[in-house]
């Protein structure tokens, strides 16, 4: 059994256990179909383990503070999926090119007060940053949360997150290629 086969049967395990906000019940899991049309959609394909969430685990409904975003349809909660929120994101950087949002960076969970956990689809380990739209301008509103969807999963399993009470105050470093992938001058800080 491999790492992340390993990771999934933890995070099955804890889904089973724990509703977020908002989530009365775990959605069944996206058929094959589903994630063929939301890749066709976005225009890239997910990273290997993001996609076996949605697959294994459900539509949503799991992980840390209000859970995973639905992949096409919207939440019980009313937030929208992550498909329709990236393409309206999207959207919106190209009628604000002063606030563009990266291609490839998909939301997978809202934190509240317009804050997305993202996987940067570009990156096979599905490395993911914190969205903080509330910055002084776009280039201090992405933050590295962790340099894998594995790490950012066994935070979350572990009560580890930057989110937790216990952490209160932790600093998250700035995305580095937030320059490269948008063309926009680079600023160094972090929150």
């Amino acid at each position: 059994m491999t790492e992340n086969e390993q990771l999934l049967d933890k995070v099955v395990e804890q889904a089973r256990d724990v509703r977020p906000w908002g989530w009365p019940s775990l959605p069944a899991p996206v058929e094959e179909a589903a994630l063929a049309r939301a890749e066709a959609t976005l225009g890239f394909t997910l990273p290997p383990l993001l996609a076996s969430l949605y697959l294994r685990v459900g539509d949503g409904g799991f992980g840390p503070e209000y859970g995973l975003l639905p992949l096409l349809d919207s939440a019980p909660s009313g937030e929208p999926a992550a498909v329709p929120q990236y393409l309206a994101n999207r959207e919106s950087g190209r009628r604000d090119p002063a606030w563009p949002w990266p291609e490839g960076l998909l939301p997978i969970s809202h934190w509240g007060c317009g804050m997305y956990a993202c996987v940067d689809c570009d990156t096979p380990q599905g490395m993911v940053l914190l969205y903080e739209p509330n910055a002084d301008d776009a280039r201090q509103a992405w933050y590295v949360d962790a340099s894998s969807l594995a790490e950012w999963l066994q935070a979350w399993l572990d009560g580890t997150g930057w989110y937790e009470e216990s952490h209160e105050g932790a600093d998250l470093a700035l995305w580095p290629d937030f320059a490269t992938r948008t063309g926009a001058p680079a600023v160094t800080r972090t929150v």
